[in-house]
């Protein structure tokens, strides 16, 4: 399955003054709401955030489909899962620290463990979640959702594909997981750039160094691959949306047409996108790969923007790690 070489031609100028800026979690609860209207079987369920998580959208319109369990995730889980087992679709969500941090059991037994139709809405994710600190920003969730057998994980860059990713895990009749933000970000995509679970979108191509990234990074990578530009290094920038399965052969692609790579997600450095990105090139084709991520720490409190640089992982973190790529190339 090779990435989508038209993508780039669907994506606007990203540093155009008209871009808006919308939270992806916003994409979710559209295309939550748009599916209950089409389909009597879609469920939605929260635990006390309905909000926070934009289910409220849904409840609005179909309370007889939405369940409010409370303060209670790991209840949140199980209840869907007795949902999911009586043949309905049951979409779960809550902020992420908490679902998957506080009901990883229940989601690998009673849905992973009977692949059970459930999809886990997590929002609030990664440092972008700020003022909130380090008890509510999960940098782990990535690692422990792509290690379950029958779990699909989706990594949405803006509201757009944030809609596209619910509907396209909808259509699935197993678990998956979908990772969301608070952060109010440039919605660069359209509804016309493609989506497809396993199939990464290329936004620039290049023969220098290929940036592969997830979630908000996309939009600092492609932030990134402008001011290599100007130091004449070439960045391709693709985005990697859909961490389980991954592209394989998009990554190969890049591993033998650029021969250095940079991985960049808001999520720790060990057990994300780089990680993933790092096996195939172990198996397939070794080439330079440096992560960008956050280093074996916890975050704390402050404005997405300002974690994002202390921590290393903004537009200049990750245009520090492409020319670090490019210069491990050379020595080769």
């Amino acid at each position: 399955m090779e990435g989508n070489p038209t993508s780039a031609n669907l994506v606007p100028d990203v540093f155009a003054a008209a871009v808006p800026k919308k939270a992806s979690r916003d994409g979710f609860g559209k295309a939550l709401a748009e599916l209950g209207e089409k389909d009597q079987n879609v469920w939605a369920l929260t635990a006390d955030v309905s909000e926070s998580t934009r289910t409220h959208w849904f409840a609005e319109k179909f309370p007889g489909r939405f369940v409010q369990v409370g303060v209670a995730e790991q209840n949140l889980a199980g209840v869907a899962a007795g949902i999911a087992a009586c043949g309905k679709k049951a979409f779960i969500s809550a902020f992420a620290a908490f679902s998957p941090g506080r009901n990883f059991d229940q989601i690998r037994v009673s849905v992973c463990y009977s692949n059970l139709n459930v999809k886990i809405h997590a929002s609030h994710a990664g440092l972008s979640v700020g003022p909130d600190g380090a008890s509510h920003q999960i940098l782990e969730d990535i690692a422990m959702m792509r290690a379950l057998p029958n779990m699909t994980v989706l990594v949405p860059c803006d509201l757009e594909q944030a809609k596209k990713a619910t509907i396209a895990a909808a259509a699935l009749k197993t678990p998956a997981y979908i990772r969301t933000s608070r952060e109010n970000t440039p919605v660069f995509t359209t509804p016309q750039t493609p989506f497809e679970i396993g199939k990464a979108n290329v936004y620039r191509d290049a023969k220098d160094v290929a940036i592969f990234a997830c979630g908000l990074q996309v939009f600092e990578a492609l932030k990134a691959a402008e001011e290599l530009k100007k130091k004449g290094i070439e960045a391709a920038v693709i985005d990697m949306h859909s961490i389980k399965p991954i592209d394989r052969e998009t990554i190969v692609r890049y591993a033998k047409q650029c021969k250095a790579l940079v991985s960049a997600e808001d999520h720790q450095v060990n057990g994300g996108l780089g990680s993933a990105i790092a096996e195939v090139l172990c198996e397939l084709h070794p080439a330079p790969l440096v992560r960008v991520g956050v280093k074996d720490s916890f975050g704390e409190s402050g404005n997405c923007a300002e974690l994002y640089r202390k921590y290393g992982i903004d537009a200049a973190a990750i245009a520090k790690a492409a020319e670090e790529a490019v210069k491990l190339k050379s020595s080769e």
